[in-house]
């Protein structure tokens, strides 16, 4: 096996570490050397040949991985996670991540069997899907199958990472940026020393996660909590939007992401992120000059394929992604739930 490693200079790797029947191909997981030995910035898919390139490709940085150190957790989902209690098992590696997160490890490892199933189904539900979406889920409850949500088996970590926290890494200088929106304990982890190669046009490079990538833009859904109310106060898409005006003002010099490839002008990324959610803000209000359901304004969204083309779990995705907007749009006062609906609806006003 020959892992794909890119070597970013100034002790700081890459790993492509591929994700199984997925699309994005791989995760990019980063190995930043320190003077306690390397870090890890993710770690991938919970997945035997996942494992051995991750294990080829630290030794392709000239490491094994019983040198590790630590491992610095972007987000908890699980083409970021899902190696990390491997990893803490063969190295003894402490594992980091923001408090928000671990809540969701955390809650998701001691749900009850099918507890899961039954809030998915009354979420969507709720959200106005038909009969002919939930009957999968309601068959699957019945029959025992699907209870444990995905992510069960993810490590719980050793470690918090704090929002501003200037991390432990001796002979590193790396500050945790708190970005939450795609998840809500998404970090970026900001390497506040000069670019090896003296670039000009930024300070230092930013370890973004999903928060920011180059062609991408990263799925904004809801923070489930399967015991709680739905959350509907909470408005992840307004987090992320603050969260990426944030990551504008460090302007780093690169951008090492989890996906795709390292690029320059994270301003401009910024910029363009930003815009394309105020457009399709905007378009949606459109849309709700007919009051819709969430489900309803899913199914008329633009997407990467016709809704019919749309796989089945890519469909809740997007309803969630729907309701994500809806939330913003009822924050912001340009739309609001039809008194008396059952499922609700949304209109602009």
């Amino acid at each position: 096996m020959t892992p794909q490693v890119t070597d970013h200079k100034g002790g700081v790797w890459s790993i492509a570490v591929p994700i199984p029947d997925n699309p994005l191909g791989h995760t990019l997981v980063h190995l930043l050397e320190t003077g306690r030995g390397p870090v890890l910035v993710d770690t991938g898919w919970d997945d035997p040949d996942s494992w051995d390139t991750l294990v080829a490709g630290i030794g392709a940085c000239g490491f094994a991985v019983t040198d590790l150190h630590g491992v610095l957790i972007t987000h908890h989902h699980p083409d970021h996670h899902g190696l990390s209690g491997k990893v803490r098992e063969v190295s003894g590696a402490w594992i980091a991540m923001h408090a928000a997160d671990t809540a969701v490890v955390r809650r998701t490892r001691e749900a009850a069997p099918g507890q899961w199933l039954d809030h998915l189904t009354a979420r969507l539900a709720a959200a106005g899907a038909p009969d002919a979406h939930l009957a999968p889920l309601r068959e699957a409850r019945a029959g025992g199958r699907g209870g444990r949500p995905p992510g069960r088996g993810a490590a719980l970590p050793d470690r918090d990472i704090g929002p501003g926290e200037l991390l432990d890494l001796p002979g590193r200088r790396v500050r945790a940026v708190w970005t939450p929106g795609h998840t809500p304990g998404h970090v970026c982890l900001h390497l506040e020393e000069q670019h090896p190669s003296g670039r000009a046009g930024g300070f230092g490079r930013l370890f973004s996660g999903d928060h920011l990538l180059p062609g991408i833009t990263p799925h904004i859904g809801l923070y489930e909590d399967p015991e709680g109310d739905g959350g509907e106060a909470l408005d992840p898409l307004g987090d992320y939007l603050d969260s990426l005006a944030r990551v504008g003002r460090l302007a780093p010099a690169e951008v090492l992401p989890a996906h795709q490839h390292a690029f320059t002008d994270a301003g401009g990324r910024v910029r363009e992120l930003l815009a394309h959610h105020e457009a399709r803000l905007s378009r949606l209000r459109e849309l709700l000059r007919e009051p819709r359901t969430p489900w309803q304004l899913a199914t008329a969204m633009e997407w990467n394929r016709p809704w019919e083309q749309i796989p089945y779990a890519s469909r809740t995705i997007a309803v969630t992604e729907a309701e994500a907007h809806l939330r913003r749009l009822v924050k912001l006062g340009r739309a609001e739930r039809v008194a008396g609906s059952d499922p609700a609806r949304y209109q602009a006003v």
